[in-house]
């Protein structure tokens, strides 16, 4: 029951949110009709009682219902009364309760459940304008929330102390321009000062807690979707073949959370805090791309275990993807690239295996930025082909080229550096153990290997002969460089299954 009241919770909240905008129109029956046929093309099925009365149309008990995919359950939600007027100024003026319910409900693990979730709002404007076929909504808020109300397991009300959760955005803008043709482009932004949350729960029969809340600053979002005709929930493969396409950027300014609790006895508590970030993401029926960044970076963590709490910060951690996920007889380009720059830990931490203080504790940093070309074997949309993918040793893609742009280790002294350039031979799997042969070379450089050993040999970490094996296999692998305690090696891998040392043969 648990994954599936997660997925339906955070897709109410997705549902709750996207629909401010849903509205579109010039006359209060126009916005009415489009709504319904929108989100009716969406997998709902709409309903409620529609009044007018001179420029005010009224609609009561708006019910919206969704059977969710593969049987596990439904989304219900229903407006007890929205009013649509006509300003007289080719503009419509929506106007919702403060609140109205949401239900979740289905079945897992062969129970019954059911979950309640309270929409409410305050200060809710929101203003449609434009043509039929070019409508702009324009909304803003002094707060939404969502909050669970209720929850039932085959039949039984779960106690109030056994599950809370609870989201809410303060002082919103945002504004939607949805333009309508065979499908439809939706160009949309909004900024809010802050994002809450807050989780609580406590098991009924062990007695083990959590507490969760956290806060994000000065939000604000950026985006373009392209829905075609006929797009279905039910049918996410579908949906991408017909044209659905996605390109948006997340930000926040600043966030927080804390996590305290008990678990097998003993409390625990968690801190992280960071200085802002972003999440990019793009998708379509060809490719998929994120990029992912958070600066200034805190994290501190509390247990029974240890006497004194665990530090780490980092300046700055990121992940960038752009791959190709459709099936193809093309060689497409591909890209990974990540970073974590000025990682440090405090010093208590550090004198748990370094308490004389030999090793430099220098804010570390590992990066890496790829690039290279791959033809993809399988559609990584096919829900059953992801499915299965998970338990068969069917090989996803062929890799054909990868380009190391930049490579960098550094920490505790020492300091690796590369780049490479690589071809790959998918029809000569046998010369390395089941891996397509590659061919090209890669051109390394090591800075302060020697002096990190001897600190390793004094701090009892690596014995003499061990140091004497890694040295051999240095000097086999690597010739000195032109600066003190530098190493540099150039790895070159031939077409006729070679492998070169600075030009000596090791292969």
């Amino acid at each position: 029951m648990s994954v599936f009241f997660r997925r339906s919770c955070g897709a109410a909240l997705a549902y709750a949110v996207a629909t401010q905008g849903a509205f579109a129109n010039l006359s209060a029956n126009d916005v009415w009709s489009d709504w319904q046929t929108y989100m009716g093309s969406m997998g709902y099925t709409i309903t409620g009682e529609q009044n007018t009365s001179g420029d005010v149309t009224t609609i009561t008990n708006m019910t919206m219902k969704m059977d969710l995919p593969e049987g596990e359950g439904s989304f219900d939600m229903v407006v007890p009364e929205m009013t649509l007027t006509e300003n007289g100024d080719g503009t419509v003026s929506i106007e919702f309760p403060e609140s109205f319910p949401m239900t979740v409900s289905g079945q897992a693990e062969e129970e019954e459940f059911s979950v309640d979730i309270l929409y409410s709002q305050t200060g809710l404007k929101m203003l449609v304008s434009g043509t039929p076929d070019d409508m702009t909504y324009d909304y803003s808020a002094n707060k939404l929330a969502l909050a669970l109300d209720n929850i039932m397991v085959d039949g039984e009300a779960m106690p109030d102390d056994a599950l809370d959760l609870g989201f809410e955005m303060i002082n919103l803008a945002g504004a939607s321009r949805m333009q309508i043709g065979e499908g439809r482009k939706v160009d949309q932004n909004f900024t809010a000062a802050n994002l809450t949350y807050d989780l609580n729960f406590q098991d009924p029969e062990t007695g083990e807690d959590a507490r969760i809340n956290g806060k994000l600053d000065q939000l604000e979002f950026e985006g373009k979707n392209v829905i075609p005709a006929g797009f279905s929930l039910a049918d996410v493969e579908g949906a991408y073949e017909a044209g659905f396409a996605f390109d948006g950027i997340f930000t926040y300014g600043a966030g927080q959370t804390s996590i305290e609790g008990t678990s097998e006895g003993e409390a625990f508590s968690m801190a992280s805090s960071s200085d802002g970030g972003r999440f990019g993401a793009s998708i379509d029926a060809e490719r998929l791309a994120y990029d992912v960044e958070q600066n200034n970076a805190k994290l501190e963590v509390t247990t029974a275990d240890l006497p004194f709490p665990i530090e780490i910060a980092m300046a700055k951690a990121g992940l960038k993807l752009e791959a190709p996920i459709q099936a193809s007889e093309e060689v497409e380009p591909f890209g990974f690239a990540m970073n974590l720059t000025d990682f440090t830990m405090s010093d208590i931490l550090w004198s748990m295996f370094d308490p004389a203080g030999a090793l430099p504790r220098d804010p570390a940093t590992i990066a890496l930025d790829a690039t290279g070309t791959a033809k993809v074997l399988l559609n990584f949309l096919d829900p059953e082909v992801a499915e299965a993918l998970e338990s068969s040793d069917e090989v996803p893609a062929e890799l054909h080229s990868l380009k190391i742009n930049e490579l960098l280790v550094s920490m505790v002294g020492a300091k690796l550096t590369g780049t490479g350039d690589f071809t790959f031979d998918n029809s000569n799997t046998e010369e390395f153990g089941g891996v397509p042969a590659p061919a090209g070379e890669a051109n390394l450089q090591l800075v302060g290997a020697n002096a990190l050993i001897d600190k390793l040999i004094g701090m009892g970490f690596m014995s003499e002969n061990d140091a004497m094996g890694a040295r051999m296999m240095m000097g086999m692998m690597a010739v000195p460089g032109d600066q003190p305690d530098t190493l540099n090696s150039k790895i070159e891998f031939t077409k006729d299954g070679q492998i070169l040392a600075n030009g000596q043969r090791i292969k």
